[in-house]
């Protein structure tokens, strides 16, 4: 395995299990993707393996709004082909070597680019939590959605409701 990943430029590095937070990429790409899944599994869950090349193939090819490029685009250093595009017949190089060479500047500049993106929209995403950010009061007879947080699997929905606030609690919090 080490050879491999050197061969291919990447370092193995473990992470702590039950301690989401080391592997924050993982856990953010499960997250759209199980939410995606969940849009298509039948009532008991038991169908998700048929979706799962589609939602796949949806996710590596469909540009990314914080990057500006397709994961597949970020991975291959080229555009990915459709099945529907038609096939080329015709390659022009001057040396065997040129696409290699074009593939290596296009992945330099994409993921230069793509670092830029991601780093501009994390203070685009600041800025108007800052602006926005609120502290909501409820009053009796207000709509409310309840967070699950517990008891509640990867595919099951996030929020119930609505539920209407029928009393009001009032407590002070001491340090």
């Amino acid at each position: 395995m080490s050879a491999i990943s050197t061969l291919v430029g990447s370092k193995h590095v473990f992470t702590t299990p039950y301690h989401p937070q080391t592997n924050g990429q993982t856990q953010r790409f499960n997250a759209t993707f199980a939410t995606q899944l969940a849009k298509y599994c039948n009532e008991e869950k038991s169908n998700w393996d048929v979706y799962l090349p589609s939602i796949v193939y949806a996710y590596n090819h469909g540009q990314h709004r914080s990057t500006g490029f397709t994961p597949y685009q970020l991975a291959f250093g080229r555009q990915p082909r459709n099945p529907f595009d038609r096939t080329r017949t015709d390659f022009k190089f001057s040396r065997p070597n040129d696409y290699w060479i074009q593939v290596q500047q296009f992945k330099t500049h994409a993921n230069k680019m793509a670092r830029f993106n991601i780093q501009h929209h994390q203070t685009l995403t600041k800025q108007r939590y800052v602006q926005n950010r609120s502290s909501p009061s409820y009053n009796i007879g207000d709509l409310v959605w309840l967070k699950v947080l517990v008891e509640r699997t990867k595919l099951d929905e996030r929020y119930r409701g609505q539920y209407q606030i029928l009393i009001r609690l009032l407590h002070s919090i001491t340090c």
